[in-house]
């Protein structure tokens, strides 16, 4: 158990709640967060929020770290729904027994992995994502945050505390 949190979110446009409520969470319950990309350095979110990415997510090494969560917003649908190295990296960290985590369009990359097929997950609640949730064989539920022990989804900022709170959860049963 390393305590940190690995959170990739786009290079433009990520959603604020979504990235700093959940990360408020972790860092209340002593989780170190680092923030990753595509790019590195200041990205500016859908609400005109200012975020670090520290690195390049690619550049992390996954078992660093105890969660890696994809953050949405309108950037994570044009640069990372459709990024093979994302899934990739997502997929490589989950078999590494690393919990996979993403919330709203975040969570879309989560089912573009395949990872969740057969499952329930969540999204944020617009045709466009359920519809590319259910295209990867996951059944779609309206609420905020869908939970299991190796993967949780969350619908957007409206759960994005949830969802922190969540992650936490999940992770103080690894301890």
């Amino acid at each position: 158990m390393h305590k940190k949190a690995l959170f990739i979110i786009p290079p433009d446009r990520f959603n604020e709640d979504e990235l700093f409520a959940p990360k408020e969470e972790l860092e209340q319950a002593g989780y170190e967060v680092t923030v990753a990309s595509t790019t590195a350095g200041e990205v500016t979110g859908d609400n005109a929020g200012k975020a670090t990415a520290e690195l390049i997510f690619s550049a992390a090494n996954a078992a660093d770290y105890d969660v890696i969560t994809v953050i949405g917003g309108s950037g994570t649908i044009d640069h990372l729904w459709g990024k093979q190295e994302v899934i990739d990296y997502l997929k490589s960290a989950y078999n590494s027994d690393i919990l996979v985590s993403g919330i709203c369009a975040g969570a879309v990359v989560v089912a573009k992995t395949g990872l969740l097929s057969g499952r329930q997950g969540t999204c944020y609640p617009v045709d466009v994502m359920i519809n590319e949730v259910k295209a990867n064989n996951v059944e779609y539920v309206e609420q905020h945050v869908v939970a299991y022990d190796d993967i949780i989804t969350a619908d957007g900022p409206m759960g994005a505390k949830e969802f922190g709170q969540a992650l936490v959860k999940r992770l103080s049963q690894t301890v």
